[in-house]
């Protein structure tokens, strides 16, 4: 074994960017946020939009009661775009955007702001995310089917390359993937299935030439996740290097090695960050940060770290800082930058990355072999609500390890979160004054332009144009984003991605048979099968934990109604009513819980269904779960309650002491 080049003479490394992912509320005061933490010695921005935003709605629409400002900072219009941005040359700034099926317009909106403060498009650096696959099979903010979807991430591609050279217009982001429940091996060959997919859709366009091609491939950029176990996780990131490097130079003839370069950002993993003993998050992120910088040939171009208290709610900027210190330390303090790749040659790594690299290569084959990952999206998606069940039921039995969830539970008190005011709470008002703003900016623009520009937007959808030229045009005219999404979707119509909870397999999970028994017992006593209702209302797609309740619900023996993503209250409450259920669930997880559960009770009570008991589950502040209680909902369950069969012995026991059948 040849030994790692180690010398601390040579030059240091320049380190990664440092990123938060922030914005809520406004765009004031995120524009506020954005300016402290740069102050601060962040060296880029990451934009979180809300749900509104992400899905092509304006902040008025029914659809967005509730969630304005909750997970992002609602942009609507051009105007948004420039507070923003206000006193943040654009020109100077690297700043990625977390935005998939609105991300041609988001980015028109960037552009149109840039020239605002007299920027060169040319110059502006940064990344649209754009990734719509992993949108149907694991965060849900897609808007259109899967190929205008892929159109509008071409057209993108396209523009990017002529227009903005220096911009990413693709970041393929596998991080939801593992967030869902994907094993290191799905997570790689997904996400490269993805770019692949997307890499075909810009070649047969034919907007870039096949000379241009490798330069255009050389700006994909990639999004991923590194989860706990921090040594795979590194030994992912070098098999992501030489996958991506294979693909390349095999199926588009990418000579040049420099454009073969596996670039990519990171958000470390949330999803084991738990509510219990929040305070070890700490450890969990530093762990997980480490994991994609440490080698050097497969370190992070751009890192940005969750907070120890995302578990419990919206970290506070505090909370922020301390994260972006954590960064900083690791590699401003340190000499991890001081030295080449510590792995090479190591063999113990060398047999773990080809291990990933031929399993990777296995799924990647199933997914060809199904006509690409378009093909494969249902597939997909039934493998990764099986991975998921598969580690909640390891987690259950003990398997896996949690500290301070299913082991060492006794803890002192945390004086990090003893007090009230431990997580950000977005001020109930700021809904009203988003739309009182939306409101004057419609009224203050030329209608006349806005039509004309929305016109010109249809024709160029529907003729199969580049959108972008069109989109810029309709930023600086005055289009709001429900405008944009409106205009978008009487071209391309609307989708719904499966649930991939009917194809899932069984989990084997212990303990299921008592539950079994109950429910059988239950339903003898109702005079059918017991039927539970899973409903996920407002505009919220993190759907795992509503898939994994929907999926243990069924292997329990009861039937189970499920029908996805971005429901409105009345329509959960008519396929209640409809469907005959004995019990309603509701998964939100964005923070919009209040409005959106008390809506779905008062038309409950309305519908003369207010013997049928309603459930909730999601990051709910205790606070708010008293009043919840109070309102009227039976139980509250938050991720401190992991144990899935738990929860469906209390529910079957619920209907048994509610229904009015059982009586």
């Amino acid at each position: 074994m040849s030994a790692p080049a180690i010398s601390p003479d040579r030059p240091k490394d320049k380190p990664w960017l440092f990123r938060t992912y922030a914005g809520h509320s406004t765009a004031e005061k995120s524009n506020a946020l954005y300016r402290s933490n740069l102050a601060k010695g962040q060296t880029g921005l990451s934009v979180a939009f809300d749900l509104p935003t992400q899905t092509g709605y304006d902040s008025d629409h029914i659809l967005a009661k509730g969630e304005v400002g909750k997970v992002g900072v609602p942009i609507a219009h051009l105007g948004d775009m420039r507070t923003l941005f206000d006193q943040i040359p654009m020109d100077q700034m690297n700043t990625s955007m977390t935005i998939n099926a609105t991300a041609g317009w988001l980015l028109s909106l960037y552009i149109a702001a840039a020239e605002g403060q007299g920027a060169d498009p040319a110059k502006l650096q940064g990344t649209v995310q754009n990734d719509i696959i992993k949108e149907y099979l694991s965060r849900g903010t897609y808007v259109f089917p899967p190929a205008p979807s892929l159109g509008l991430i071409a057209d993108v591609a396209a523009y990017c390359y002529s227009e903005v050279p220096k911009w990413n217009p693709m970041n393929v982001c596998s991080y939801h993937l593992q967030e869902a429940g994907a094993t290191p091996e799905q997570e790689l060959a997904y996400a490269l299935a993805t770019a692949v997919a997307v890499l075909d859709t810009v070649k047969a366009k034919g907007e870039i030439s096949e000379e241009d091609f490798a330069k255009a491939v050389g700006r994909i950029s990639f999004f991923v996740n590194a989860g706990i176990r921090f040594v795979t996780e590194m030994c992912k990131m070098r098999a992501f290097v030489d996958l991506w490097d294979e693909i390349c130079e095999q199926r588009y003839g990418v000579a040049d090695p420099k454009l073969r370069r596996f670039r990519y950002g990171v958000q470390v993993n949330s999803l084991g960050l738990t509510e219990q003993q929040p305070e070890n998050n700490v450890y969990r992120i530093l762990i997980e940060a480490m994991a994609v910088t440490l080698s050097k040939k497969a370190r992070c171009r751009a890192l940005q770290l969750p907070a120890w208290n995302e578990a419990l709610g919206l970290p506070r900027p505090w909370d922020q800082q301390w994260s972006l210190r954590l960064q900083q330390v690791l590699a401003l303090e340190t000499d991890l930058l001081e030295y080449e790749d510590l792995f090479d040659g190591n063999p113990a790594v060398d047999r773990k990355v080809s291990a990933l690299k031929d399993g990777a290569r296995a799924e990647l084959a199933k997914i060809d072999d199904m006509g690409g990952a378009v093909a494969a999206i249902d597939y997909m998606k039934a493998r990764l609500v099986e991975s998921n069940s598969t580690r909640l039921a390891k987690i259950e039995s003990g398997e896996i390890t949690v500290v301070g969830v299913n082991k060492y539970l006794e803890t002192e008190e945390s004086p990090l979160s003893a007090n009230e005011g431990a997580i950000e709470v977005v001020d109930p008002a700021v809904e009203a004054d988003q739309i009182a703003r939306l409101n004057a900016w419609r009224e203050q623009r030329d209608s006349a332009a806005v039509t004309q520009a929305l016109e010109a937007l249809r024709s160029a959808a529907r003729e199969g144009r580049n959108i972008m030229p069109a989109s810029i045009a309709a930023a600086k005219d005055g289009v709001t984003t429900g405008e944009w999404g409106g205009a978008m979707r009487e071209i391309f119509g609307e989708y719904r991605a499966p649930t991939g909870v009917g194809k899932a397999a069984a989990t084997g999970s212990a303990g299921l048979e008592e539950v079994r028994a109950a429910v059988e017992t239950v339903s003898q006593k109702l005079g059918r099968r017991l039927k539970f209702l899973v409903g996920k209302p407002g505009l919220d797609g993190h759907s795992n934990g509503a898939e994994q309740i929907a999926v243990r619900a069924r292997d329990c023996g009861m039937e189970v109604v499920y029908e996805g993503i971005r429901l409105t209250p009345a329509q959960i409450v008519n396929a209640a009513l409809e469907e005959g259920v004995h019990v309603v669930g509701l998964s939100i997880l964005s923070g919009s819980h209040m409005p959106l559960i008390q809506e779905v009770m008062d038309r409950m009570r309305a519908a003369g269904l207010d013997d049928v008991p309603v459930v909730a589950g999601g990051i709910i502040p205790s606070e708010d779960e008293r009043q919840l209680l109070a309102y009227g909902v039976a139980r509250i369950y938050t991720p401190k309650n992991f144990e899935l069969t738990k929860i469906m012995a209390d529910i079957v026991e619920l209907v048994g002491e509610t229904s009015r059948e059982a009586a």
